[in-house]
């Protein structure tokens, strides 16, 4: 029986992006259409949890970014929720970002493992050089987009620090992409791969098919 996966290849894709910014979503959604950030705070804390339910009855895997934004969500809403203070909420992507950046730091100073490398080595074949660079690259955007989001909150109104949670910040990953890739494209990364990858194609049977899971 054919799937719609099978039919759309490119339709896991979009349901994972998808279940990664379904809380947000809802949370932008909610606080545009009431204006009351603290019922958008409580649909974000249900919302967040069911994601997690989901994954764990889909037996999908939960990554380490979703896992920390998990408990800091219900750390910091709640704590908006009970002292009725949109503060603690507001700060949550900087704190979510901050702790990113210092695991992905920590991890490869005190573990020497690179995380990026855990994530994207299916994809990538890079040297544990190259792989450091990124992930140091990667902290220092997250680190960044922590001290944007606070910027925007202290400079702007609630309506944009919203808007921006949601597009801001997608904005700037897009961006740190866009980057990773042209460091990649620079030190010819990306077509050394491209090559191994190309000369091993015909040693594979005509009969199997390449298939990879992506994790965010």
């Amino acid at each position: 029986m054919r799937t719609a996966a099978h039919d759309n290849p490119n339709a896991g894709f979009y349901m994972q992006q998808f279940l990664e910014y379904f809380a947000v979503i809802a949370f932008v959604a909610v606080y545009f259409l009431t204006k009351d950030v603290f019922l958008a705070t409580g649909v974000l804390l249900v919302a967040i949890t069911a994601q997690v339910a989901f994954y764990k009855f889909t037996k999908r895997p939960l990554s380490n970014e979703l896992k920390v934004t998990f408990w800091i969500s219900l750390i910091l809403g709640g704590m908006t929720l009970v002292l009725r203070d949109e503060t603690f909420i507001q700060w949550k992507p900087s704190i979510v970002s901050w702790a990113i950046a210092l695991g992905l730091i920590g991890a490869q100073l005190f573990a020497k493992l690179s995380l990026l490398k855990k994530m994207m080595g299916a994809a990538l074949t890079l040297e544990d050089s190259v792989w450091a660079k990124l992930t140091y690259g990667w902290a220092a955007g997250f680190a960044l987009s922590g001290f944007i989001n606070l910027w925007v909150v202290n400079n702007f109104s609630m309506d944009a620090w919203v808007t921006f949670k949601l597009f801001g910040l997608l904005g700037l990953n897009l961006v740190y992409v866009v980057v990773m890739v042209a460091y990649l494209v620079s030190i010819g990364a990306l077509k050394d791969d491209a090559a191994e990858q190309g000369s091993a194609a015909p040693s594979t049977s005509s009969g199997t098919t390449a298939n990879s899971d992506s994790q965010s």
